[in-house]
Order: structure tokens, then sequence, then C-alpha cells
């Protein structure tokens, strides 16, 4: 990918507030995937897509050594802060996913919270992750998965995206078993896949849920963004996100619904 698809991809990020998300959203999706991959004292991981170290505050408060990384500086810098509340010590890198600045084999484990996946070229993106980790060390996602809430919240905004660069793949096809197998070929062993969901209960209607994903996720953000000059489109947007997150409601009081993800557990072949 060109310097300037790496710079739209890092401003996207850039917009909106994705470490409030991630704290008042999904906060239990990177300690999940740190007790998954068995993280603790002694072993040497690296958070590969770290945003605000959704996954590498709680490896670091484990007792690991931890280096998280993220193409997105203001991310990192949201992190660090983060981190140094809640009083936990690593290492903030800014990082290229498909390009990882690090040797081969220096890891113990490499992690990625819905991070990696939205990588655009997945190949190159698992390439790194398996290089970067021991042999016989862990390789541990956690992933959206296509058919759950997050995999169709993209569908529903694909045909108001704009095209993705060339060799780019969609992001949820890392929640596929299939295709991660695929990615990783005969380099990884004892691979392990558990769908898993996230219930939230964050929002108390389903147009509050579209709203806070149009000022907070880069993604969205971008998307409207693309289509603010054409009223019509954002209004059938607003309808079929809101539509959307009615689907999933699962009838309590206030909007609750189930985010359905893949966890990924694998080691690194000798």
């Amino acid at each position: 990918m060109g310097d300037a698809v790496k710079a739209a991809h890092r401003a996207m990020w850039a917009t909106g507030d994705y470490p409030a998300l991630a704290d008042e959203v999904i906060p239990e999706l990177g300690p999940a995937l740190v007790r998954a991959a068995g993280i603790g004292p002694g072993q040497r991981v690296l958070d590969v897509a770290a945003g605000a170290g959704n996954a590498a505050v709680a490896a670091a408060l484990a007792g690991a050594d931890v280096v998280a990384s993220d193409l997105t500086p203001e991310l990192l810098d949201a992190g660090r802060r983060a981190a140094a509340r809640r009083g936990a010590e690593l290492e903030w890198r800014v990082a290229d996913a498909e390009a990882l600045p690090f040797e081969d084999g220096e890891f113990d484990a490499v992690l990625s919270c819905v991070g990696a996946m939205f990588a655009p070229r997945h190949q190159a993106t698992a390439d790194e992750l398996v290089r970067v980790c021991r042999p016989g060390g862990t390789i541990g996602l956690l992933n959206w998965t296509p058919e759950g809430f997050i995999g169709r919240m993209f569908g529903v905004m694909k045909p108001y995206a704009p095209p993705p660069p060339p060799g780019a793949q969609p992001p949820p096809l890392w929640g596929s078993p299939e295709h991660v197998q695929e990615l990783f070929g005969e380099r990884v062993t004892d691979a392990g896949f558990r769908r898993d969901a996230l219930r939230v209960d964050a929002f108390e209607k389903p147009v509050d849920f579209r709203d806070y994903f149009k000022a907070r996720y880069g993604p969205t953000i971008s998307v409207y963004d693309r289509i603010a000059g054409d009223p019509d489109r954002v209004a059938a947007l607003d309808q079929a996100l809101a539509e959307l997150a009615g689907e999933y409601d699962r009838g309590e009081p206030t909007l609750s619904m189930d985010w359905e993800y893949l966890l990924v557990t694998a080691r690194r072949a000798g």
C-alpha cells in the first residue's frame, strides 16, 4: 500500500474518539484476549494495532514486558495516559502492522484485539504476525466476525463508503476461521477458534448507538464525511444503522446487544 493510503488510514483512526469508545463500550475485550493467550510474567509481548492499548495494558498489568504498536500516534498518546492512570508500564511504538519494525522471533506472544484486522492487506499482516513471534510462541487475535453485529455494520456502511484501495480485503474476514487458517497455513500449530459475544448495554436506544458511532468511530465518521453533501443518503444511512441496532436488541428496558467475535489462539510452528 502506498504512503497516501497509509496516511488516510492513520487520519481515519485519529478522528472521533476511539480511545473513549474502547474504554466505554468494549473494555472487556482486551483482558479476554490476554487471558485466552495465557499472558503472564516473564513474557515479552507485542500488541499489534494496539490503539489505546485495550489488550496491551491488560498484558502489562498481568506482568508481561509489553510493546504496544499502532499506525496512529494519537491513539498511542491516549494509551500512554490511560496506562499511567492504571499504573501499567509498557513501551509504545508507531508501527505499521504490514511492516513491523521488529526482529524475527523477537516476542513470546503477539496479540491483536480488533486491530490488525483493519490493516488492508491481510496476508502481509499475517506474515508479520508470524515473523516477529518466536517458534513455539503464541499468536492471539480477537476479531469481529462477518456475521456478527460489527461485521454487519460494515456491510451497511459499504454502499456509502469509498471503494477500497487495490489489494485491500474486508476487515471482518479476519473473523472467519477458514480465512485465518488460510492466512497462516502450516506456519502455526494448535490453532483454536472460539466464537463468543460481547454484551453491549451502553446505549439507551438504537439511535443513541448510531449517534455515538457517528461522533467517535473513525470508519463511521469517514463514511458520513463522504456523503455529507447528500442529505438523502445521510438520512438513509442514519435509518439503516438505527435499524441494525434495533435488529440486535434483546428486548431489555434499554438497548442491549450481543456483538459476536472470533477468538483465535495458535502457536508458531518450530
